[in-house]
């Protein structure tokens, strides 16, 4: 298999895990980069874009699913910065019908760690061209009673989430968050990530291969958290091959880019909010992404994670980091952000061959923490 791009030789070893992986059988296209106080060291892509056809182009662009969370979270904390939103603040203080059904506590950080009882849509989404009517969907969450106590621990909005966050920046911006987004943090860096995606760009887009079983839990229990969150938006990978799911804005899953763009963006972060003299956030707002929200058994996923503000938080249980200061997601089938403000580093990956584990697989992992190796010497 031929391996484009390119590679500083300190990096070799990441070139080497990526080709591998192809050659185990795990890919059928992919893309991998990584950044060092903000530079590219790592930008190589590999395979096909469309499965026995197209091959996967340095311009090969596909559906991220959940790695989606990591850019709506981080418009969020750029309207943080500008004095638009407050973290600690209740959201009904800026979108007043959420406030129904005893949710006027819930605050933006409830939110932003997966903590604010919403994890699920309530009655679930039966058409997923539902999905696409937002005032509908947002109408409906304001509806909703939380299904714990907010800020009780987390439960993984999977698909609710970008939603939720969507409307808070519409409410203050004025705005649509994939426009936010657009206007604020890609354009600017230069990343071609897109959240609503532009017909334009269709001609770029990989095509995802489904795991072949959809995001709904397999359990004794029907009336469990996992289930209701997971019945209530069933996905089943299909989604990103259709014009509608690519126009849409679905902030915690529909992003569109590749591992080249996801690693511009969080170079950014990792560099403490600025890079190539463009300054998004300050220090201070990007530190906040590490204190610790929630801390336990997540009731959907069912495994520990630490939330911080926006992203998990490197533990024991995710050791994708050495390093203290960094944290992560990743997206349904396979793909994978980490960012470390301890090594400014910032790796992603992108592939369009979905495993069926929401929390990711080996090939991603092994590319994070051979860079880490790398950097280790």
């Amino acid at each position: 298999m031929e391996i484009f791009g390119t590679c500083d030789e300190r990096f070799t070893p990441v070139r080497d895990v990526f080709a591998s992986n192809f050659k185990n059988g795990l890919e059928v296209g992919a893309s991998v980069a990584v950044t060092l106080d903000g530079v590219p060291v790592v930008d190589l892509w590999a395979g096909d874009a469309v499965k026995g056809g197209a091959p996967w182009q340095k311009d090969t662009i596909v559906n991220v699913y959940s790695t989606t969370k990591t850019m709506a979270a981080t418009a969020i904390l750029v309207a943080v910065d500008r004095g638009l939103i407050e973290l600690d603040a209740p959201v009904a203080t800026y979108w007043p019908e959420f406030a129904q059904n005893g949710k006027q506590g819930v605050l933006v950080r409830h939110v932003m760690s997966h903590s604010a009882g919403l994890s699920g849509f309530d009655p679930p989404i039966q058409d997923k061209n539902q999905l696409y009517d937002w005032d509908a969907v947002v109408s409906g969450l304001a509806a909703q009673k939380p299904w714990w106590t907010p800020g009780e621990g987390s439960g993984y909005h999977a698909v609710t989430q970008g939603f939720l966050q969507g409307e808070i920046i519409r409410r203050v911006t004025g705005k649509s968050l994939g426009s936010y987004f657009r206007e604020e943090i890609s354009e600017p860096l230069g990343a071609d990530f897109h959240i609503g995606l532009d017909r334009r760009h269709d001609s770029r887009v990989g095509e995802l291969i489904p795991p072949g079983r959809s995001l709904a839990t397999a359990t004794s229990d029907p009336d469990s958290i996992a289930v209701r969150t997971m019945t209530s938006c069933d996905l089943d990978g299909s989604e990103p091959a259709t014009a509608d799911w690519r126009r849409a804005e679905i902030p915690a899953a529909g992003g569109i880019g590749n591992a080249r763009s996801v690693a511009r963006i969080h170079s950014m972060l990792a560099c403490g909010g600025e890079v190539d003299g463009i300054r998004l956030l300050s220090e201070q707002t990007v530190e906040r992404i590490l204190e610790e929200q929630t801390n336990g058994t997540d009731k959907v996923l069912g495994i520990p994670v630490r939330f911080g503000m926006g992203f998990a938080l490197v533990d024991k249980s995710f050791p994708l980091s050495p390093n203290r200061r960094a944290f992560f997601w990743g997206g349904w089938g396979g793909s994978l952000a980490v960012i470390d403000l301890d090594a400014r580093v910032s790796i992603a990956y992108v592939m369009n061959r979905m495993e069926a584990d929401l929390l990711g697989d080996v090939r991603g992992g092994s590319l994070a923490l051979t860079t880490f190796s790398c950097l280790a010497g």
